[in-house]
């Protein structure tokens, strides 16, 4: 079932193969078996976030995923959106990451010397090289990412949020599990506090900004006054008169 959904072309992205050895290992069952696996097959279906744009990166993909199991180093050509600029570095991948919408791998890179996150998508040119490398053995994702909203942990010390959810979402917000960290506290008037740490206030900013006025951060300040920077200046966007036509 997993493989007929995730390695639908609408699935995981580079997971086709998954699907053709399913299609093939039904292709050998008993009749009345390969019947029922299909008609089992067929009612889940799964749906996933929006996936980005991966026509033409499987190959990145390959090659990255035999680095990987090997433990060679690659020469990428990279576009940073942090240096906003085309770099060169050669990374030590670790391991292959698929988070919500794309492939990312994690590695040592040269450039920045330490571990970093790397979006497959905006890799201009993969080189294989012969050189080896060991992973450390105190890597792993969970303490690399530590406990970042998604994917970019930030320096500096955990920070504790609170963000207070009208009614009207509060339900919403509690049914899903967002991060390892959170705890929900309900209000008498049916609104929620939502508590979480977090390494980092960037990428959760953008979260709180997506429900519009049914959030509200109430700590940390720092988060607040972010937040009110960035509704500041989409309030300059949209301001009380209409822009003249062009």
């Amino acid at each position: 079932m997993l493989c007929h959904e995730l390695g639908d072309r609408a699935g995981l992205p580079f997971q086709t193969s998954a699907r053709q050895a399913a299609l093939k290992l039904e292709s050998n069952l008993p009749p009345r078996l390969r019947t029922y696996v299909q008609e089992l097959a067929d009612s889940v279906r799964i749906r996933l976030h929006q996936s980005s744009v991966t026509e033409g990166h499987e190959s990145t993909y390959r090659q990255m995923l035999d680095a990987v199991a090997s433990h060679k180093t690659v020469r990428l050509r990279y576009r940073s959106l942090t240096e906003w600029s085309e770099i060169a570095t050669k990374l030590s991948p670790y391991q292959l990451l698929f988070s919500r919408r794309s492939w990312y791998v994690v590695g040592r890179s040269s450039l920045h010397r330490e571990v970093r996150t790397f979006s497959l998508l905006r890799i201009v040119e993969l080189e294989p090289l012969d050189e080896t490398f060991r992973v450390p053995a105190r890597f792993s994702m969970e303490r690399y990412l530590r406990n970042a909203w998604h994917l970019i942990p930030e320096p500096g010390p955990d920070r504790q949020v609170v963000v207070r959810f009208e009614k009207m979402v509060a339900q919403n917000v509690a049914e899903v599990l967002w991060h390892k960290t959170q705890r929900l506290e309900w209000l008498p008037d049916g609104a929620l506090l939502f508590h979480v740490t977090v390494s980092g206030l960037m990428e959760i900013a953008w979260w709180i900004l997506g429900y519009g006025d049914q959030a509200e951060a109430i700590e940390p300040p720092e988060l607040r006054d972010l937040l009110r920077e960035r509704i500041a200046k989409m309030h300059q966007r949209y301001p009380t008169a209409a822009p003249p036509n062009s």
